[in-house]
């Protein structure tokens, strides 16, 4: 069983300050592990697909999900839908299995409706601002709830993934000079360019 108490030390440093929202990615990304059966990802073994959008509050869930499960923005294996919701389906790359995990509604209308986010998210000011006698309940809150009161875990599913292997192709933009992805070149005249320089 993966224990996410046991991260929210190291998740908060690579976070870089106290919130709910990412512990709250601690929860649902241990809930996703411990119903599928599987452990961190190395590489890619398990892929997270969160509904998490851009330039909305607690988009920091995201960094909860990368710390627990193993699945990073640069290994590939998370990838935002662009819903702007904060649920995670997660698949087992190896037999296709998945769930989705969903913080309950009212436990983060509960956390939107504290000092927190009233008397200083929602007035601009900085998370590593608020004082620590404001968030760390929030945080303690997140992480001492039992699982059944805080998260929604579904049954499991099956998941058709789309094989899709790395690119190790790369060429020299012929303009910039800045090392590219194959499949991201274009044709400029005779020359071999970078999307940017072929918009130029």
């Amino acid at each position: 069983m993966v224990e996410p108490k046991e991260w929210l030390e190291f998740g908060q440093k690579f976070h870089g300050h106290k919130c709910p929202a990412m512990p709250m990615g601690l929860r649902v990304g241990a809930a996703a592990m411990n119903a599928l059966g599987v452990e961190r990802a190395k590489d890619g073994q398990i892929i997270a697909f969160a509904d998490l959008g851009e330039d909305h509050c607690a988009t920091c869930f995201a960094d909860g999900l990368q710390v627990i499960m193993g699945t990073t923005s640069g290994k590939g294996n998370l990838k935002k839908t662009h819903k702007g919701k904060w649920a995670v389906t997660v698949v087992d790359k190896a037999t296709g299995r998945a769930v989705r995990v969903t913080p309950k509604a009212e436990a983060m209308m509960a956390n939107k409706k504290t000092s927190f986010f009233k008397d200083y998210r929602e007035k601009g000011i900085p998370a590593s601002k608020v004082p620590d006698e404001i968030v760390e309940p929030l945080v303690l809150n997140v992480m001492n709830t039992p699982e059944e009161k805080l998260l929604n875990v579904s049954e499991i599913f099956n998941y058709d993934l789309e094989a899709k292997p790395h690119s190790f192709s790369s060429f020299v933009c012929e303009e910039c000079g800045e090392m590219t992805v194959m499949e991201y070149g274009r044709v400029k005249g005779d020359k071999k360019v970078c999307m940017d320089c072929a918009a130029k």
